[in-house]
């Protein structure tokens, strides 16, 4: 696929960040960051409303049947003005699960919730740092599950998960219904992720996969949600990238603006050749969907949509000094987004074990 965006995508992009841009406000993230449990409900419902809950998912359960592409750009786009909820990225994730690992009776009654907007999906698959665990803490016996997943993003609100789990004697994709599982919520760094530990006690789940294919059906599911993520991280660099160049244009020292400066002007063109970079990746691995390389794909979009967000979101801070550091101007917003969504859908140091290993075999 060519990296360039047809005629359509492009209408997509200029329009969700139109709609996004007049709807979510600093001012309205900024009391998020000190409450547990809430998320930006104007950002959730505009999502609704504008039908990208239903974008990548098939008509006959009430989606689009547009794809990862154009999901992207949404995710792109709520990058960029830091979205307050995490459930673009899950409820695609709980969907695409359902839709290519589940029965028609499981398809018929999720998948036109989470189009719609109205069901909220998690996916369980990390146990603590460990994105893809040899062992998970929970067991699955009988299609009943027992043990803690904890540390899930959108969990606290979620009402479906698809759950990693040990069975008996081989791993297991499971699909839970939440509906009487225990939500203990955590106060986070970015409290509008709505992390929260899912306690399972001889809770019902349906088996979607076992044996070796459940293993490389949760990577899947990871590999989903990491293109979108980081589309979302390179949406948020670019913001900072911008941001920062319009400050050091406008913003004097020694009678001139300090982006004449070679340590300001250069610190901007390294943020713009990683941007740049991130965004070349991100479309690159939402075109490979479906074929062979799509996981290496998607490990090599991640990891350098990591790398330009957490250096943009440092970079705009140092560049801005001490105002930079003010809960009014709201930079940290995106340092927070940067840090929270380095480690959600495994971190850099997992996707570049993911890269290497597929390179080697390729290699081989």
């Amino acid at each position: 696929m060519s990296i360039l965006y047809d005629e359509g995508q492009q209408a997509i992009a200029t329009e969700s960040r139109r709609i996004l841009e007049a709807r979510v406000h600093k001012d309205d993230l900024l009391p998020l960051l000190q409450t547990s449990g809430r998320y930006h409900e104007a950002f959730w419902a505009t999502a609704k409303e504008q039908g990208w809950t239903a974008l990548a998912l098939p008509e006959a359960y009430d989606g689009l049947a547009l794809g990862l592409v154009e999901l992207g750009l949404i995710a792109h786009q709520a990058g960029r003005t830091l979205s307050g909820a995490p459930f673009l990225t899950s409820n695609f994730g709980a969907a695409k699960a359902i839709e290519l690992y589940g029965s028609d009776d499981q398809k018929q009654r999720w998948l036109p919730g989470l189009a719609s907007g109205d069901v909220i999906g998690a996916v369980a698959i990390a146990s603590g740092p460990d994105a893809l665990p040899a062992h998970p803490k929970v067991t699955l016996t009988e299609d009943r599950l027992d043990g803690v997943k904890d540390g899930v993003s959108g969990a606290l609100h979620a009402d479906v998960a698809i759950v990693f789990a040990n069975g008996p004697g081989m791993p297991v994709l499971a699909l839970v219904d939440l509906a009487k599982v225990e939500k203990t919520a955590i106060d986070s760094f970015d409290n509008s992720r709505c992390l929260a530990d899912l306690h399972f006690a001889d809770t019902p789940a349906e088996t979607l996969v076992s044996g070796s294919a459940a293993r490389a059906a949760a990577l899947h599911i990871l590999a989903l949600q990491a293109v979108i993520t980081a589309h979302e991280q390179t949406g948020g660099a670019e913001a900072l990238m911008e941001i920062a160049r319009d400050y050091a244009v406008t913003r004097k020292a020694f009678g001139q603006p300090i982006g004449a400066f070679q340590s300001i002007k250069h610190r901007i063109a390294e943020l713009y050749g990683l941007v740049e970079l991130a965004r070349a990746n991100c479309i690159h691995a939402a075109s490979r969907e479906g074929q062979n390389d799509f996981v290496t794909a998607a490990a090599a979009a991640r990891l350098s949509a990591t790398e330009a967000y957490d250096t943009a979101a440092r970079d705009c801070v140092q560049i801005h000094g001490g105002i930079g550091v003010t809960w009014e101007i709201g930079l940290h917003l995106h340092m927070r987004r940067a840090r929270t969504l380095a480690l959600e859908q495994g971190s850099s140091l997992f996707w570049e074990d993911i890269l290497v290993d597929r390179l080697a075999g390729e290699a081989a």
